[in-house]
């Protein structure tokens, strides 16, 4: 199913694709999101934007995709299940559609207590793969689920996220494929520091022919510091990052280490890039979006191609 994606585009002509992501405001500020857009524009294929990442509250996510796409950029929505009952879900994707946004990304979300919210209700209707399921069908079928037709389905490009290093290790690619099964078209993956294990992953994956029918995206993140690296490897579940990882940032001067992340970032997209089934890289520079075209220039990756939508 062809969509307006440029994300779409870029893969279906053979283009190694770029995205990164941009982290909306806390706040009603819309010159933040414009801040990054022109920090982003000409460097990435498409921008996701996330919705009240961590559990913590930012400007909406459709909201923000507009003001990306009113500045020439492919937004991607990015729509969690945490706070949204299916009837929400379901509002909201005929709304981003209708407002020109073509990529949408799929998620659960984190867990409302890692936020500034924790005593909030948490939703949770349904989970990630049957969100992928209902905008498929809306999309495709040009149905609801409760079998009613649609005036105008929703014409999105459909991702999701995958995390090659939770436990058990085992089930990744089999979790993989049911989000395949339920209609994914293009995923992100989970911060890659530990490339071994991760071309461990996509053997498996590539035994189950996944590569073949969606385009694999490997997420990377640049490392500020050492004490980032620590922390991430302590507090943040499923991210593997091997301690040679976090002895060449602790090994390098302080005042160095920001340089020495995006050594590494750069490095391990080189590597990625010759990973089969790999289609393209996510960049997430956590709210250091300005160090994103330095790392896509370093990695090699520009020009970015012109698509035609």
């Amino acid at each position: 199913m062809k969509t307006a994606s440029r994300l779409e585009r870029v893969f279906e002509e053979g283009h190694f694709a770029v995205t990164t992501e941009c982290g909306p405001p806390r706040g009603a500020n819309p010159e933040v999101i414009r801040k990054k857009g022109e920090l982003l524009r000409g460097f990435v294929d498409a921008v996701n934007v996330t919705d009240n990442q961590t559990s913590v509250v930012r400007m909406a996510s459709i909201a923000s995709c507009v003001m990306l796409k009113e500045m020439g950029l492919e937004p991607i929505v990015q729509m969690v299940t945490r706070d949204r009952n299916r009837i929400s879900l379901q509002s909201d994707i005929l709304g981003a559609a209708g407002l020109g946004l073509n990529a949408i990304l799929c998620l659960s979300g984190d867990h409302q207590t890692f936020g500034d919210d924790p005593d909030a209700k948490n939703v949770f209707d349904i989970d990630s793969i049957q969100l992928i399921e209902l905008i498929r069908m809306m999309r495709d079928e040009g149905k609801f689920p409760s079998g009613k037709e649609i005036d105008g389905p929703p014409k999105l490009f459909i991702g999701a996220a995958c995390n090659p290093f939770a436990e058990p290790f085992e089930i990744r690619p089999i979790r993989l494929a049911k989000k395949v099964d339920a209609g994914v078209e293009f995923i992100q993956t989970q911060c890659i520091y530990n490339l071994e294990r991760f071309e461990t992953f996509m053997d498996a994956v590539r035994k189950l022919g996944l590569h073949e029918q969606i385009k694999i995206m490997a997420g990377v993140t640049p490392l500020k510091s050492a004490g980032m690296a620590k922390f991430m490897k302590k507090n943040v579940a499923g991210m593997d990052i091997p301690d040679e990882v976090i002895k060449r940032m602790a090994d390098t001067p302080k005042e160095e280490q920001a340089a020495k992340g995006i050594e590494i970032c750069v490095e391990s997209i080189r590597r990625l890039r010759q990973v089969e089934g790999i289609a393209g890289v996510h960049v997430m520079a956590i709210e250091w979006e300005k160090k994103v075209p330095e790392i896509v220039e370093k990695a090699g990756l520009l020009p970015r191609p012109e698509v035609s939508v």
